[in-house]
């Protein structure tokens, strides 16, 4: 059964098909996807296979996506969650994105709290790993300021309109919580 997670403001909840218009605006977003690693979207139909994508995932206990459902409007706004899931090494790394209307007001920060709180007590993780784009700075920023270590620069990474981008590596430790 699919984990249900609430804050204040968001509910983090398994994204459906119903949510393919929501989650093509933010990834045909080139803001969304800039530090994203991918191409912007350009038709709904690559909205649904990320969310297939995502409940593969799930299914094959390869990782973990939610999405970030707004409480006021009832609306997708973004996604967050872990991938690159080892149960075995008690390790997965943690990805996010929302849509621009939603930065700077503290809903990513909410989101990421939540997440790592259910990846450490019921995932059993002992690190949650995070990459990100050298100039991604509010990502960079809200890492660091919720305790990950950075922990160096992966060289030319992940290639983005065929140009490899240089990306800092963080961790945070269940023993650092």
């Amino acid at each position: 059964m699919f984990p249900i997670l609430e804050t204040d403001r968001l509910r983090l909840r398994e994204l459906k098909e119903d949510d393919v218009g929501a989650i093509f605006r933010c990834f045909s977003n080139q803001e969304v996807t800039r530090y994203y690693g991918q191409e912007p979207f350009v038709d709904k139909q690559q909205a649904d296979e990320l969310i297939k994508h995502f409940a593969k995932n799930f299914e094959e206990k390869r990782g973990i996506r939610w999405g970030i459902e707004h409480k006021d409007s009832n609306e997708i706004i973004g996604t967050i969650g872990f991938h690159l899931w080892s149960a075995a090494h008690q390790r997965a790394e943690i990805g996010y994105e929302i849509h621009p209307d939603y930065w700077r007001q503290g809903y990513t920060k909410e989101a990421v709290q939540k997440v790592i709180t259910y990846g450490f007590e019921t995932m059993n993780l002992n690190r949650i790993g995070a990459v990100v784009f050298l100039a991604n700075e509010a990502s960079n920023q809200l890492l660091r300021k919720l305790g990950f270590q950075e922990e160096g620069i992966l060289r030319d990474y992940i290639y983005q309109n065929g140009q490899a981008y240089d990306t800092f590596i963080y961790s945070l430790l269940k023993k650092d919580e």
